[in-house]
């Protein structure tokens, strides 16, 4: 019973700690959405910005960047939020041993060894700049998307 239990414990934190959702992020900052128009709040949970929306506006739509650069100017600290894709390229495969067999032959009367390459897939990890959006005074004013 205590094992079940602790494992219950550690699934639901995995859970609720795990993913970010438009959803969950709504909830987190839900006296900033719920101050805004109707129309805005259904652009926020299809994922869309524009020019003008402040930094709470642009987590709720799209989560947490994966890089934040700070830009200091005459204007003030622009700040520039970069969201990437990430996925695994397969580069084929290559030889990372050898397997040894030893079998007896009768013909020869004796024991043979036999060395067999072992062959593993070889895969990279590729990341790709999907959006920028930059701010200038906590407020929207560049947004850069790549072409799907």
């Amino acid at each position: 019973m205590k094992v079940v239990s602790i494992f219950l414990c550690i699934a639901l934190g995995a859970i609720l700690v795990g993913c970010s959702t438009v959803d969950t992020r709504i909830q987190e900052k839900s006296a900033v959405f719920n101050s805004l128009d109707p129309q805005i709040q259904d652009r926020l949970k299809q994922g869309l910005i524009d020019v003008g929306y402040t930094s709470d506006m642009v987590y709720i739509a799209l989560g947490k960047p994966n890089e934040v650069h700070n830009k200091t100017t005459d204007k003030g600290t622009e700040t520039t939020w970069v969201y990437k894709n990430y996925w695994e390229e397969y580069q084929g495969s290559a030889v990372t041993g050898y397997h040894r067999w030893v079998y007896y032959d009768p013909g020869l009367k004796a024991y043979r060894v036999y060395w067999e390459p072992v062959r593993t897939d070889v895969y990279r990890q590729r990341s790709e700049e999907r959006t920028r959006v930059s701010f200038l005074n906590d407020h929207v004013t560049v947004i850069e998307s790549s072409k799907d």
